[in-house]
């Protein structure tokens, strides 16, 4: 085993309505590879949630869900990308560390890496949005390839009353959970997939979709980069995931993706985490050569 703090430390970045707990099984697997490893919240995620009143409202009532305005309106991509950059700052002491983003936070690892490729070794998405055109990510939701995505059904109140992106994870409707359970974790054990959908945020900030980056040659261009695609993926299709390789391979040809094709849903990170951990912890072996085999 190499030195614990030989490689880049790892921060581990969860996706919209997903916290810190989602990467906890694959912090565990990075450190018994000894990896150092850490996972860091989206601002209005996990520790840092700001879930409307109206949620825990008892009586539910579903009209006030449906228009309470958010806490998380004024999240832009841009104070989000701030926010990561002062904790892989702090994480990396200054050096580079591997950022490892799921689905909705890849658009921010996209502009720390572009903003400070210096404290980047390299860039992982996972299941995630990967904007390099010049597009902000929510305009890739309603893209063709993005067909069957059961993330937009899944939304409980209107974007432009609510300022968020708004899910019920708190929703004794069985019909909605078995919805959220295909949308996020349609591989994941049942009883794991309720208690992971007892934790989700409600809300996730619009400002971070709604963002753009114009990425650069000496910025996200720089810095490796590596895309593991969840082929039974139900919130960002496969063949959206692929068109997001392709864009990125179009534009920066000299650092093409490492691509990782695992047969898992939304998230690997709980129906794989071992799998997952290696794919991580052994991406820079990997440059050059391609890891759908």
């Amino acid at each position: 085993m190499p030195h614990h703090d030989a490689r880049p430390p790892v921060v581990l970045l969860p996706g919209f309505w997903h916290g810190t707990w989602c990467w906890s099984p694959v912090a565990a697997e990075l450190t018994a590879r000894g990896r150092r490893a850490v996972a860091v919240d989206l601002p209005g995620h996990g520790l840092e949630a700001r879930p409307p009143a109206s949620a825990r409202a008892r009586p539910f009532d579903p009209e006030d869900f449906a228009t309470e305005p958010s806490l998380t309106a004024g999240i832009t991509l841009e104070s989000a990308t701030e926010h990561l950059l002062e904790r892989v700052e702090r994480i990396g002491g200054g050096g580079p560390c591997v950022v490892v983003a799921h689905s909705g936070a890849g658009p921010v690892a996209v502009q720390a890496v572009e903003k400070a490729p210096h404290l980047f070794a390299r860039a992982v998405y996972v299941c995630a949005f990967m904007p390099t055109a010049g597009l902000p990510a929510m305009a890739y939701i309603s893209a063709p390839e993005n067909a069957g995505e059961k993330a937009t059904p899944a939304l409980r109140a209107d974007l432009s009353t609510v300022g968020t992106m708004r899910l019920d994870p708190g929703s004794p409707d069985p019909d909605y959970r078995v919805h959220l359970r295909d949308l996020f974790y349609n591989d994941v054990d049942a009883a794991v997939a309720d208690a992971a959908i007892a934790l989700l945020s409600p809300d996730g900030p619009i400002g971070i979709m709604a963002g753009t980056t114009e990425v650069t040659d000496k910025g996200w261009g720089s810095v490796p980069r590596t895309f593991v695609v969840g082929t039974r993926d139900n919130a960002v299709r496969p063949d959206l995931q692929r068109r997001f390789i392709a864009e990125a391979d179009a534009r920066f040809p000299r650092t093409a993706t490492d691509i990782v094709e695992l047969d898992s849903s939304h998230a690997p990170f709980l129906s794989m985490p071992e799998r997952l951990a290696e794919v991580i912890d052994t991406a820079d072996e990997r440059d050059g050569r391609d890891g759908r085999a």
